[in-house]
């Protein structure tokens, strides 16, 4: 019985956050005002080196976003000169639920809620946000790899980890910019087995002559295609593009 009443609880939460979900993602990919985006930091190994690095950091870290939005946006023909509005806020003392290890849909759907409820009960920005952007740092001379970033649609929240070092800066912001278009609707362009970008919707120039190699990457796949089995990931935005299927996928391609 009271298996009964907590799977009817948890389908009625669903139901409400799926309603409420729908109607947000119709006003975020409507693109007839900025969405604001949310930048929220984190300490992810309590590090000395974070620290000072969070203590430098400020809005103007984040720009290239805003520039790489406005320069892909005006290429697929939207009018909206300026298309995110970067917000940075102050520092989030609490670390993000670990998603689930495995992929048991019950597990997801709960892992899920409570990351929303987190993302609400550690919101240190004072002000609207259409978009919410946890970036967790890790000293660089600790961790040389990272576990995987995630942006969720329901919800409009992404979970970044990143390196606390202005050397990753322009990585950082790669990261960040794919997870954020995750939170709008775009899908992953790649080969999940070999993080290898998906032809052709994975190329940011597929029909460039040679194909290899590539000289950028479409920021949905993450890397540039050097050879048909390698490629390596951009050092910064200005190396990104936005592909035709994420533009259409995001709602930028109907309005051109």
């Amino acid at each position: 019985m009271f298996r009964t009443i907590r799977i009817a609880v948890l389908l009625y939460i669903l139901l409400i956050v799926a309603i409420t979900t729908y109607s947000t993602r119709a006003r975020n990919t409507d693109w007839d005002s900025p969405l604001w985006v949310s930048v929220y930091p984190i300490n992810g190994d309590g590090s000395m080196v974070v620290r000072d690095y969070i203590g430098a950091l400020s809005e103007e870290r984040f720009r290239p976003l805003e520039t790489m939005m406005r320069q892909q946006a005006k290429r697929w023909g939207v009018a909206l000169k300026r298309p995110i509005d970067i917000k940075f806020a102050p520092e989030v003392k609490s670390i993000p639920p670990a998603p689930p290890t495995s992929s048991n849909p019950i597990a997801i759907v709960y892992w899920s809620l409570r990351l929303r409820f987190w993302a609400w009960r550690n919101d240190t920005f004072d002000g609207p946000a259409d978009i919410r952007l946890f970036v967790v740092y890790y000293d660089p001379a600790k961790y040389t790899t990272l576990a995987h970033s995630l942006g969720l649609q329901k919800g409009f929240l992404g979970v970044v980890n990143g390196f606390g070092e202005s050397h990753y800066d322009g990585r950082n912001n790669v990261v960040l910019a794919h997870e954020m278009l995750h939170t709008l609707g775009a899908s992953d362009k790649y080969d999940r087995r070999t993080n290898h970008p998906s032809f052709p919707d994975g190329f940011a120039d597929p029909d460039r002559s040679p194909r290899y190699p590539q000289i950028r990457a479409e920021l949905m796949a993450g890397r540039i295609p050097l050879s048909e089995h390698e490629s390596k990931m951009p050092m910064n935005l200005s190396k990104t593009v936005i592909g035709r299927s994420t533009a259409r996928e995001i709602g930028w391609l109907r309005l051109s």
